[in-house]
């Protein structure tokens, strides 16, 4: 059989054209090319084949000699172990080989091109060498990196990031605002019921203030201590309570007149005085509480040797003085005061119980008392807030206290009161009475109710004849004897002062008719003569009024 396929035959033996084998591809496969028919002059085949050597080379096989036969070329590879491109269409032309290419930067030539040619943009290669004639003009897409993709996504991600900058700093801003809106809240929620708690807010009161409500302060729960303290030198007594409130942390001293009328045992209206002196400090402790509707816990009687001890023990104290005081131990006239007049004076012990029982001429009780409670408020700033501390100072001032108070109670009650007082938490008031030595509903309101917590239950007007005495005698004692004398006989006693003058002659005065009889038996009473009997003006609250003279002897002398 012939081989249609060989070269030199003319024809197919079918009348067909003929082919010939013109070269081998680089895997080794054979090239072929139609040989004209009827003798007419072959053409040189254009083989766009890929050379790597960049000129065509044709390759003679079966003795035929296409043209001048070259070297094999590097790379040749007679026995096809180079694995050959996949070829979907089993054409078996030469496929353009991809180079590979570094990123291509704009203005710039592509690495082997002439320096005078137009590199094409970025994406885009033209047809590689090899490719058959119908295929120029085509482009082959490729994946190249894109400078200016990347500077766009660059700037997104900045505007991005930026945005996200801004939003997340309008949430810190909108937390710190809320942040600070709640604590103003606070502070001023605060500060308001701070104000509140301590009384300082305009136009309203706390439970711990004088113009506090009756609920409020009802409600309240407060320790309290009567305090006596007897003058040995002199023979008087001044008392006072002191208050601890331990619902509105307040302390205060509240001074009570000798005048206040109190009921005894058997009925009988007295004077606070008076009770102290008869009836004790138990006896005088439940006619408080009875009069003042209180709970008093304990009577401290602080004679006036252990208040000097108390502020030497302390230390000296510093109170605002609002007269000179005499020294008591002067032997003569004209001597310095011991205690001067003056704001921030510092007191020792002994100018201390000089300046809390002072009175001067013409001065009322209310000014002693006064002093006195002026005295206690200082003491207590000096003593120490802490209750060992304070229990230590009680016990070496060597008392016996009365039952049923003990040194632990008293020394830990005076701490907490001397805390108060070191805060600005204290104050001193005094409890008006009216004449008669009872207490007016203002009064109730101001003090026994607000301060005390308690319910003013004055003794009866009528229960006895009220005696206002008015000292003219020129001797200070007069006073207190007519008192002892006036209450042993079953009448009432109110304080008149001491006159501006010395009388010479004593006078009992009544105002009204029905009570001549009263002022008869008054005059009787304390020794004077029925002649000093008449009718006259009679200071409110008091029944009988009567001017001690110079005739006046009491009974004690």
């Amino acid at each position: 059989m012939n081989d249609r396929y060989e070269a030199g035959y003319g024809d197919d033996g079918y009348g067909g054209d003929q082919y010939e084998i013109v070269g081998y591809d680089d895997y080794g496969r054979p090239v072929y090319q139609q040989v004209p028919s009827h003798g007419q002059q072959r053409q040189q085949p254009q083989q766009q084949t890929y050379d790597p050597y960049g000129q065509q080379q044709g390759y003679a096989q079966g003795g035929y000699d296409t043209g001048q036969q070259q070297p094999i070329p590097p790379g040749y590879d007679p026995y096809g172990t180079q694995q050959a491109p996949y070829d979907p269409y089993g054409t078996g032309a030469q496929q353009p080989r991809v180079t590979e290419q570094t990123a291509y930067i704009p203005q710039q030539t592509q690495p082997g091109d002439d320096a005078g040619t137009e590199a094409p943009p970025a994406g885009i290669r033209q047809a590689g060498e090899g490719q058959q004639a119908g295929e120029e003009g085509e482009f082959a897409f490729v994946e190249e990196p894109d400078g200016d993709s990347e500077d766009v996504i660059d700037w997104l991600k900045f505007t991005e990031n930026r945005t996200e900058r801004r939003e997340e700093a309008r949430r810190r801003a909108r937390g710190r605002i809320i942040a600070l809106g709640v604590v103003l809240t606070l502070v001023v929620a605060g500060g308001v019921g701070y104000l509140w708690y301590d009384g300082k807010l305009p136009g309203v009161s706390s439970p711990g203030t004088a113009t506090g409500t009756t609920v409020a302060a009802g409600a309240q729960k407060r320790d309290v201590i009567v305090v006596h303290l007897h003058d040995t030198g002199r023979r008087g007594t001044s008392t006072v309570l002191l208050v601890d409130n331990t619902t509105t942390r307040r302390g205060t001293t509240v001074l009570l007149p000798n005048s206040l009328a109190l009921t005894d045992d058997s009925g009988t209206t007295t004077t606070l005085a008076k009770s102290v002196d008869d009836d004790g400090s138990s006896g005088t402790r439940d006619q408080l509480d009875t009069v003042l509707g209180t709970d008093i816990q304990g009577t401290w009687r602080l004679d006036t040797p252990y208040l000097q001890n108390l502020v030497e023990l302390v230390g000296d104290i510093e109170i605002d003085t609002d007269t000179d005081v005499p020294d008591p131990d002067a032997k003569k006239k004209g001597t310095a005061p011991l205690v001067h007049q003056g704001s921030a004076q510092t007191l020792s012990g002994k100018m201390a119980v000089a300046y809390a029982t002072y009175r001067g001429p013409g001065e009322t009780e209310n000014a002693q008392l006064k002093r006195f409670g002026e005295v206690m408020q200082g003491a207590l700033r000096k003593l120490s807030s802490d209750p060992s501390a304070a229990t230590t100072t009680v016990q070496t001032l060597a008392q016996i206290l009365d039952p049923p108070l003990t040194d632990k109670d008293l020394g830990t009650f005076l701490a907490k009161l001397a805390d108060l007082a070191k805060d600005g938490k204290y104050q001193t008031v005094p409890l008006p009475v009216q004449s008669d030595g009872t207490l007016t509903a203002g009064t109730s309101d101001s003090v026994v109710k607000n301060i005390l917590g308690g319910t003013a239950k004055s003794p009866d007007a009528g229960s006895a004849v009220r005696v206002a005495v008015q000292n003219a005698t020129g001797a200070k004692d007069d006073t207190e004897k007519a008192r002892v004398t006036l209450l042993g006989g079953g009448f009432g006693f109110i304080e008149g002062g001491t006159a501006s003058g010395a009388q010479a002659v004593s006078k009992v005065v009544y105002s009204d008719p029905a009570d001549k009889q009263n002022a008869t038996e008054v005059a009787k009473t304390l020794g004077l003569s029925a002649a000093a009997v008449s009718k006259g003006a009679v200071s409110s609250g008091a029944d009988v009024l009567v001017v001690l003279g110079q005739d006046y002897r009491p009974a004690a002398s």
